[in-house]
């Protein structure tokens, strides 16, 4: 199995940047707001949540290890 030990504030990160995304995703499918409206903060909601989540994939997979055979 391979493990990734991060701390609680990049687990803090991670989730946010999901629940940007997430939240952009909802809003460019539902119909409370206006059309433009809707898509200019779905879309750009979805976009930071995109962007942000690349350097911390990054930072994820740069610590995965292997584990020790004995």
């Amino acid at each position: 199995m391979i493990k990734a030990e991060l701390t609680l504030p990049e687990i803090g990160l991670i989730a946010g940047t999901r629940g940007l995304l997430g939240a952009g995703i909802a809003l460019l499918l539902a119909d409370r707001l206006e059309p433009e409206q809707r898509k200019a903060i779905g879309w750009t909601l979805v976009g930071v949540g995109v962007l942000t989540t690349i350097p911390l994939a990054i930072d994820v997979f740069s610590k995965r290890s292997k584990p020790k055979l004995e």
